[in-house]
């Protein structure tokens, strides 16, 4: 058996602008062509990682995105910016626009557990803390993230647990007993968490 080539386990995400005329566009229109964009940033995330592009983009009937060929893909977009990644293991990627956010999301997207770890991982990063929704899209994203890598809507949020920051571009999340590390980059206004 050869040993795998030591692209086998590095990921590509790709982050594409959304061009003028689609920021402009609304409605169906819009959405259809941010999902286009998210695509094409995922087939040169393909070709990065496989040095071909995907035959197909196939989801199932709740609109999880399926394997091709074993290789599995994952796609987010926002009005500005778009995002695609594809690898050889279940992935998951998000992009967010950072916004106001009422108070009463906080408790939706973490427990108070969670809010104080994240608190306390920043103060002691001997960085300033960070607005609240800062901290709230840096949850927001990992745990989007994760749930899209095992193929779970929002139904699967509460089962999905921030267990350390471990640096302002990491964090760490058990969901179903499962440990997933998530990479973050904020990109201006936007976060993308891999």
């Amino acid at each position: 058996m050869a040993a795998p080539s030591r692209h086998a386990f590095c990921l590509h995400p790709i982050l594409l602008g959304v061009p003028p005329d689609i920021r402009a566009a609304s409605g169906r229109t819009k959405v259809q062509s941010l999902s286009r964009l998210a695509r094409q940033a995922a087939q040169a995330s393909a070709r990065k990682t496989l040095g071909q592009p995907l035959s197909a983009f196939p989801k199932d009937d709740d609109g999880v995105p399926l394997p091709v060929d074993g290789m599995h893909w994952s796609i987010s977009h926002k009005s500005a910016l778009v995002a695609g990644m594809v690898a050889r293991h279940p992935i998951g990627i998000d992009v967010e626009f950072r916004r106001p956010v009422k108070t009463g999301m906080h408790t939706r997207i973490a427990t108070s557990k969670e809010w104080r770890l994240g608190q306390a991982v920043e103060v002691d990063a001997a960085l300033p803390t960070p607005p609240p929704a800062a901290l709230f899209y840096r949850f927001w994203t990992a745990k989007e993230a994760v749930l899209k890598a095992v193929g779970q809507g929002l139904v699967g949020l509460y089962n999905c647990r921030i267990t350390a920051l471990p640096s302002p571009a990491r964090m760490n999340i058990v969901y179903h007993a499962t440990h997933w590390q998530v990479a973050q980059l904020w990109y201006g206004d936007h976060l993308v968490a891999v």
